[in-house]
């Protein structure tokens, strides 16, 4: 026989669910106002419903989850999982070597590959981007130059795009890309909501020796609307510490280094 308090627990976690849905997103103080329930318990709701990705859980509440096919501002992007992001972010930055070239792909996990770089204080660094957010990040940073790419402003993502980009890429070189994605399966490789990003972003691929995708787990498995290049023309994954087991075995068995932050 199922209990009456367990019936209410249930109950209440299934009104939480319909909030964050009606409202795309709940605080742990509104669950604690609209329940009369503890913050430790509404933190454990909470908890609970990201385990089974009814939710995205952010410090202080949680958001509906994303669709991949779906793009959202940068601003919106930069509160989910940045505890993973900022590991991937560390563990990105720590393969970059002096007097190198890279790129930075538009992002809120290549913003950590930016942030923990000018911690480094990489001498003779190059980096190119067509970040808004990655330039500022990095503009006052002693001993790099920064290459940024002109072209249309796509301003849900703070980033340039379009034919003038393209072409500016086309006449530069790197040694590594980070690319950031919105989605990374097994079958079509990284993608991306935007049509133009991903034209940018398959530059970027022509122009570095190697390509590393930097993807949270939630991002894994996962297909967007424009196929930016073929999983065979990467090198290497760094994602996190959730990621599936399996999602990253098939990884590897396509020839992909795998580095789990």
């Amino acid at each position: 026989m199922i209990s009456t308090q367990r019936l209410l627990v249930e109950e209440r976690r299934r009104k939480i669910l319909e909030l964050v849905m009606e409202n795309g997103r709940i605080t742990v103080l509104d669950v604690v106002r609209r329940f009369g329930v503890s913050a430790v318990t509404a933190r454990t709701d909470l908890d609970l419903l990201a385990t089974t990705g009814s939710v995205v859980r952010t410090h202080g509440g949680a958001l509906c989850p994303q669709e991949p096919t779906k793009d959202y501002p940068v601003s919106f992007k930069a509160i989910l999982h940045q505890a993973e992001k900022s590991r991937i972010g560390k563990a990105a930055a720590s393969l970059v070597g002096p007097n190198e070239t890279i790129i930075l792909d538009n992002g809120t996990t290549t913003l950590e590959i930016a942030r923990h770089l000018k911690i480094m204080k990489l001498q003779g660094l190059t980096v190119i981007t067509n970040a808004l957010n990655i330039a500022t990040e990095l503009s006052d940073c002693p001993g790099l130059m920064l290459i940024m790419l002109g072209g249309l402003l796509r301003q849900i993502s703070s980033s340039f795009v379009g034919p003038q980009a393209e072409a500016m890429l086309s006449e530069l070189h790197a040694d590594r890309l980070f690319l950031a994605v919105d989605g990374f399966s097994l079958d079509i490789g990284p993608s991306t909501p935007d049509i133009l990003e991903a034209h940018l972003n398959e530059g970027m691929m022509d122009a570095a020796r190697e390509t590393t995708i930097v993807a949270d787990f939630s991002k894994l498995g996962r297909r967007s609307v424009s196929k930016i290049g073929s999983i065979e023309r990467v090198h290497r994954l760094i994602t996190d510490s959730h990621a599936p087991a399996d999602f990253l075995d098939a990884v590897r068995e396509k020839g992909i280094e795998v580095v789990v932050a």
